[in-house]
């Protein structure tokens, strides 16, 4: 297929391939003939003409088949709980237009340019984030996106702060809602969009943490005053995983020009803790398997996912893309690896409170009066072991739906929610790490540490300001997680040490 898009550069590439479909949606047209002949001829085909799931050998007269299609949408909105965030939701509605852009779901224009506009208006349908069994297609949330097409269910309303009906989004729009017609609410609800959304924008974000994870690993190193040694690049050639060759390669450029390291280089220390000495190992681990999520994940937002698909020879096929399983597996995995960062990166915050090499206990001078540092540490454990309940994988169960009809489902869109939740916790989880690092690094001067460490400590101390006595520190844990989520950290030192990877 053409016009495929990459998580790396997500926005951009999905906003060219929208407007080039408004102006050319030639496949769409092909594929809607091809739907519009093989009604003419008669047979039965699953979901235009049929019912659905358990119900696929009823068929449906010809004057019922758009009614057909709206009792789709609407008896299938029944998801609950809260919202899926907006920023998935938009992702949602334009991973929706790419994969019927691909011209094999028979999608009839009216509904296809209704849901072109949704996007180029930025209207986001108000969509419950449970009742997906990630194998059906996301079904339920789907449905949720769609009704909004033709004026029922409700959306985002303008500030952002809650639910509004459709039909009042849709007429400050000045638009008018639109009827499926035959096949329309089938190509619309049968597919991944809430899988693969939630696995595109988590890996999207993963981009910056893994190299910010590198780079407050070198800040903990350094005050620390931990060894370079274990990064010799001849160590890892000798066990070439791709990601621990990056790491390693990383923490060399990190430290160049260290008076840090120069200072202790014949202090007699032999070996330093896992958390420093092993991180090439264990964030290049966490790396590949991001690599292969994101693999999976960029052949999934490039694939049509509905079910029957259309053929340009006329044939119409009923299968199984939207099954989640692929997904699945992936968001499962990548919950697991960005875990790790999470997990090493704690027990660095650990490590910088004890004490070590003349650091004093919890990074205060004056400790007694003040706890220092030793809370921010209970936040970060705190959230390392939430996320161990977090990574057991959902994709090892499965329940019969569908009056048996559909018996194994995936469980995808829980591998995906709970994706999400394991973010959010190793972003202020390395945000601790961060707080704690460039404290620790005060206390190093007047040596400096090396150049991409120095810049990284400059543009933490231009947000957060170093602490001599005990405040509300919660505050600056948040400046810290926004920073992360930003990329604003690794920009900053890219500006110093482009090599980084």
């Amino acid at each position: 297929m053409n016009d495929t898009i990459q998580i790396e550069h997500l926005d951009q590439q999905l906003d060219q391939r929208l407007a080039s479909l408004g102006v050319a949606p030639a496949a769409v047209e092909q594929s809607r003939s091809v739907v519009d002949h093989a009604l003419k001829s008669g047979g039965a085909i699953y979901g235009v003409n049929t019912g659905f799931g358990a119900l696929a050998t009823k068929r449906i007269d010809d004057d019922q088949l758009e009614q057909l299609q709206r009792n789709l949408l609407l008896s299938h909105a029944c998801g609950t709980g809260d919202p899926v965030p907006a920023e998935i939701t938009r992702l949602m509605l334009k991973l929706k237009a790419h994969a019927l852009g691909y011209g094999q779901s028979g999608i009839s224009l009216p509904i296809f340019r209704q849901l072109l506009k949704f996007c180029e208006l930025d209207i986001l349908p108000y969509i419950p984030s449970r009742g997906s069994v990630g194998a059906s297609g996301d079904l339920a949330p789907l449905a949720h996106m769609s009704l909004p097409l033709i004026g029922k269910g409700q959306c985002w309303n303008a500030d952002r702060t809650g639910p509004e009906p459709a039909n009042e989004t849709l007429a400050r729009h000045h638009l008018e809602p639109v009827e499926p017609g035959a096949k329309d609410g089938l190509a619309l609800i049968n597919g991944t969009q809430l899988m693969s959304s939630y696995g595109a924008f988590v890996l999207h974000r993963a981009l910056h943490l893994i190299r910010a994870a590198d780079i407050l690993g070198a800040m903990s190193l350094e005050a620390l005053q931990g060894s370079a040694m274990p990064f010799d690049e001849r160590v890892h050639a000798v066990r070439p995983h791709p990601g621990q060759i990056t790491v390693a390669a990383n923490m060399r450029q990190l430290l160049t020009d260290s008076e840090i390291l120069e200072s202790h280089r014949h202090c007699g220390k032999v070996q330093d803790p896992y958390c420093l000495r092993c991180m090439p190992q264990v964030h290049g681990a966490s790396r590949d398997a991001l690599g292969h999520a994101t693999e999976v994940v960029e052949r999934e937002i490039n694939s049509v996912t509905d079910n029957p698909l259309v053929f340009d020879n006329g044939d119409i096929v009923s299968a199984g893309n939207f099954h989640g399983q692929p997904l699945a597996l992936a968001l499962d995995y990548a919950a697991i690896a960005l875990a790790e960062l999470a997990s090493i990166s704690e027990r660095r915050t650990y490590l910088l409170l004890e004490g070590h090499d003349g650091l004093p206990k919890l990074l205060m001078a004056d400790t007694g009066i003040n706890s220092g540092f030793m809370i921010p540490q209970y936040t970060a454990a705190a959230l390392v072991s939430e996320n161990k309940v977090f990574c057991h994988p959902a994709s090892v169960d499965s329940i019969p739906t569908s009056l048996g009809q559909e018996d194994h489902v995936s469980m995808g869109s829980i591998s995906a929610l709970k994706l999400l939740s394991v973010l959010h916790n190793v972003e202020r989880v390395m945000a601790v790490e961060m707080l704690t690092a460039a404290q620790a690094l005060d206390f190093r001067k007047p040596l400096k540490p090396g150049k991409g460490v120095l810049a990284a400590h400059d543009f933490v101390r231009d947000h957060v300001n170093h602490a001599d006595e005990d405040y509300e520190v919660g505050a600056d844990i948040d400046t810290c997680t926004r920073l992360l989520r930003s990329g604003e950290l690794v920009k900053s030192v890219k500006a110093v040490i482009s090599g980084i990877s």
